[in-house]
């Protein structure tokens, strides 16, 4: 066999793994599968058009994100998100969204400048509207555009991650008319520093709006959220 040859078949195997990986990972963040469910490697690979192998590596990665437990000789488990780990990864995410409006106020264009202003001005439309899909989706974008102007891979990949980890909490807190609100007069104050390009307010302001949240998660009550996102 050549060497390319050799190579695109280990790009490809790779591929399959993480396109496996994650669609197991944002099924069970999105609530298709239930706390203590058992993740069956068959069904899953049928549902999926693969082989077990796959999903088995799957499995293991997930087991290291916390996600999944197996127990041996019995099966893999979800585990899930808990209560616990929300507080905590927006306790870090607070930190980490300062440090990235720091850093993207060195790196962030004209355009992206733009394209924040736009999502603030379409994030108002909706929450007036009650599209709390789109309001949620903007929210997504907004966050994006700051990670990527932040010019840090690394860091852009585990603010995505967190951001990805907590959706069903997001899409319900930001179903309260009052923090929608609050949130969006947030962003424009982050837009105003990003564009002021002034990296000290700016983290400070991105710090804020995450510990807002937490703050806005306790007054609403975390298990209560739960148990909406489960339901």
């Amino acid at each position: 066999m050549a060497i390319h040859e050799l190579q695109n078949e280990v790009t490809d195997k790779y591929s399959l793994r993480g396109r496996v990986f994650n669609r197991i990972r944002e099924d069970i963040l999105a609530g298709k599968y239930k706390q203590k469910e058992e993740l069956k490697e068959t069904a899953i690979a049928l549902d999926l058009g693969v082989s077990r192998t796959p999903v088995r590596e799957a499995l293991r990665q997930l087991e290291l994100e916390g996600l999944v437990n197996i127990i041996p000789n019995k099966g893999a488990y979800v585990t899930g998100i808990t209560a616990k780990d929300i507080k905590d990864i927006y306790i870090i995410r607070s930190l980490l969204e300062g440090l990235s409006a720091r850093w993207a106020t060195e790196n962030i264009t004209t355009e992206q400048i733009e394209e924040l202003e736009e999502i603030t001005y379409l994030f108002e439309f909706h929450a007036q509207r009650k599209h709390y899909e789109q309001v949620l989706e903007l929210d997504n974008k907004f966050h994006e555009v700051i990670y990527k102007a932040s010019n840090s891979k690394q860091l852009h990949h585990m603010l995505s991650d967190f951001h990805h980890y907590v959706q069903r909490v997001r899409k319900i807190t930001l179903s309260s008319d009052t923090r929608v609100v609050k949130t969006n007069d947030e962003h424009k104050k982050i837009v105003e520093a990003l564009r002021e390009k002034n990296p000290d307010k700016a983290e400070v302001l991105a710090n804020e709006h995450i510990m807002n949240t937490i703050k806005n998660i306790s007054d609403y009550g975390l298990e209560n959220i739960l148990k909406q996102a489960e339901e």
